[in-house]
């Protein structure tokens, strides 16, 4: 198998050649068919976030095809087409997984972090963990996107309230450009802020459906219910908290970002709230995923050969990526 292997932090992944590698029990052998670049992938090879373990291969928007089964596993056959999330396993047995929030489990393993992940030919993944896809949509470049992007974009959605008719979103990439297709199906009204002076991309963000779009430096004409910030940048939060009604709520669906800075008390009076997005559960995977199977989404991708991966990596930090980054073996 060929895999791209970060063996030191903060250098450029490796193309390494290894042996197939064989499941254990529980697990299954998928042979990759497309794995979509995250930012997430961006902060753990620029040494955002620390390293659990070196070396590493990265990737965890992995759409596959089952090669081999280990012992005990039920429900997936050898040919099935599955997606492999960034939650890889969960204890099931601390206090947060007893209460249906595997997402905040104590003891979790992050594929792609804790586990070698999809920019990679073949991939081992835990049985229970892995998603049926079975959606219209046969290209599985486009589908990768859905299986963080999408997830997160979902849970985010989510977080920010069904009551929250007229929704900000700050930084219009890969998880953005699909939550503003759901926003719109469900009849909200989006709101699109990019980089100041972007206006490519609030072009892109009003072909999808945003009835706004400008600079996050600009004012929204009306005041938002709430707001979506998955751009890394901190200073976008308070931005956000000014752009929101009272009552109004910011939500963070990065895993990470920079510091906010300090903020007056007002932009947080009159019960506005700020809260984060952490991860998600399979629970998220199938809503999201049924969503899906009705609401074809328009899934804007660039395709890279696996040995491109550095340059897939370097095109999203420089923001040169609209939509999503997929890597294909």
């Amino acid at each position: 198998m060929r895999a791209m292997v970060l063996n030191t932090a903060m250098l450029p992944l490796e193309l390494e050649r290894r042996s197939i590698p064989q499941p254990g029990p529980g697990e299954l052998r998928l042979r990759v068919l497309a794995c979509a670049v995250c930012r997430t992938d961006l902060h753990i090879v620029d040494g955002e976030l620390p390293l659990p373990m070196l070396p590493i291969v990265p990737g965890h928007e992995i759409v596959g095809v089952v090669e081999a089964l280990g012992a005990g596993v039920e429900g997936h056959r050898v040919g099935d087409r599955v997606g492999v999330p960034w939650l890889g396993h969960s204890c099931g047995c601390c206090a947060f997984c007893t209460e249906g929030h595997e997402n905040l489990c104590d003891a979790p393993r992050f594929t792609g972090y804790h586990r070698d992940g999809g920019f990679a030919s073949h991939v081992i993944a835990e049985a229970a963990f892995c998603l049926p896809l079975t959606l219209p949509e046969t290209d599985a470049a486009r589908v990768a996107p859905l299986l963080c992007a999408g997830l997160i974009g979902w849970r985010s959605l989510k977080a920010a309230g069904e009551d929250a008719r007229r929704l900000g979103l700050y930084g219009f990439g890969a998880a953005a450009h699909l939550v503003a297709q759901v926003a719109v199906a469900q009849g909200r009204e989006v709101y699109a802020f990019t980089r100041p002076g972007d206006h490519e991309t609030q072009a892109f963000a009003r072909s999808l459906g945003a009835g706004w779009a400008g600079g996050s430096d600009e004012c929204a004409p009306e005041a938002l219910d709430a707001a979506i910030v998955f751009a890394p940048a901190g200073e976008l939060v308070p931005t956000a908290l000014r752009a929101v009604r009272k009552g109004g709520r910011v939500v963070c669906g990065g895993i990470h970002m920079s510091d906010i800075p300090a903020f007056p008390y007002r932009l947080l009076w009159e019960e506005r709230c700020v809260v984060s997005v952490a991860n998600l559960t399979r629970a998220d995977a199938r809503e999201f995923l049924e969503f899906a199977q009705t609401h074809p989404l328009k899934v804007h991708v660039r395709t890279y050969p696996l040995r491109q991966a550095n340059e897939a990596l370097a095109d999203l930090r420089a923001g040169r990526i609209e939509g999503a980054a997929v890597l294909v073996p």
